[in-house]
């Protein structure tokens, strides 16, 4: 076995959070939580889909709910949070719990950005939203993202049980978005050997996890280990900067409308793919990872075999959105190790919308 040399040259920021792991913790230790950070008067955001578990997290919260909004929507755009903003107001809110994926995370953080508050956090996918200072909001069909502690949850409680409903298809394609944050932080001009352990073994275990998940959705160990896999890749993304997967993903999101995971499932293998003669390190943590040689064509592989979407024609992209979406993203900057350009990102995103194997350069 050939060892790499060890990156001696590299900073790793830590920030205050507490995680709490169990079944049935989002309505066991929610409330704690929020005793802990002497919060006495909580709004609940959530989306529609996740508004049956967010009024049991509610209910567990007692005198210190303030209400439910359930509002939330994909890639938050801002008329949600400036309403999300002036219900907490309206409240007298003095903190918040978000209960749900990414979009009611993402609604959790734009309060926090607007207004100062804590937010707790209780995800019901795999989306890692919970473990980064990102957030994103869109306007005017462009997504913008930005950093900031504030946005940061004070507190994660992690449910597995929230997740068995999950739908499988839902699953899959939360579970490789996931995957999405931890390939990328692999490569991060940022990255350090921290973010590598967390990254491989993040990669492995939702990797093992997902094919479980769509044999037997039921699973709680396999739900357990997928979360777990969400937490350390999240994570991955936190402490690193985003580079042309991401970028990618949120043009075709903000501008384009396409579902957030079910993009980033399809778009990886073929960013990676782009990115793969610039990577050497990052491809050989991903094979021990994956336990194969050819990283892009196997998670291809994973999502056709878990029978998640391959495309973004499947997705609704047009043929002739193509040029546009690869012209905004290659006028965007942004960290990268192989030099971007407009033909590069149009041979990306032409392979992403026909569904194929990915070729690597």
């Amino acid at each position: 076995m050939t060892l790499q040399s060890f990156r001696n040259d590299f900073s790793y920021e830590t920030r205050p959070v507490r995680v709490v792991f169990r079944p049935g913790a989002a309505v066991t230790a929610t409330p704690g939580e929020a005793a802990r950070l002497g919060l006495r008067r909580l709004l609940v955001v959530c989306g529609s889909r996740g508004e049956a578990v967010a009024r049991a997290v509610a209910d567990a919260l007692g005198d210190t709910c303030a209400g439910v909004h359930a509002e939330a929507r994909m890639h938050v755009p801002v008329e949600d949070a400036d309403r999300a903003v002036a219900a907490v107001r309206a409240a007298g809110a003095d903190g918040c719990v978000a209960v749900g994926g990414g979009s009611a995370i993402g609604l959790g953080k734009a309060i926090a950005l607007r207004t100062g508050l804590p937010l707790i956090a209780v995800p019901s996918t795999y989306s890692g939203s919970e473990m980064t200072p990102v957030w994103g909001l869109t306007e005017h069909g462009t997504k913008r993202t930005g950093r900031d502690p504030v946005v940061q949850p004070r507190s994660v409680v992690y449910d597995p049980r929230l997740t068995l409903s999950l739908p499988v298809p839902l699953t899959v394609t939360s579970g490789v978005n996931a995957l999405a944050h931890a390939v990328e932080a692999l490569y991060a001009p940022d990255t350090s050997p921290l973010v590598t352990v967390m990254a491989e073994e993040g990669v492995r275990a939702m990797a093992e996890a997902l094919p479980r998940l769509a044999a037997d959705p039921k699973d709680l160990d396999a739900r357990s280990r997928a979360l777990y896999a969400a937490w350390l890749c999240g994570s991955c993304l936190g402490s690193t900067t985003m580079g042309l997967h991401h970028k990618v993903c949120h043009v075709l999101g903000g501008t384009f409308g396409l579902p957030h995971a079910e993009t980033h499932t399809v778009v990886l293998p073929h960013a990676l793919a782009y990115n793969a003669p610039a990577v050497p390190q990052a491809l050989a943590v991903l094979r021990r990872a994956l336990g194969a040689d050819d990283v892009p064509r196997t998670l291809w592989e994973l999502a056709g075999r878990l029978g998640a979407p391959r495309s973004l024609a499947e997705l609704g992209l047009r043929a002739s959105d193509v040029a546009p979406a690869a012209d905004r993203v290659a006028g965007e900057p942004y960290a990268n190790p192989r030099e971007v350009t407009a033909e590069g990102i149009r041979s990306v995103l032409r392979a992403a919308y026909e569904g194929g194997p990915p070729a690597t350069a």
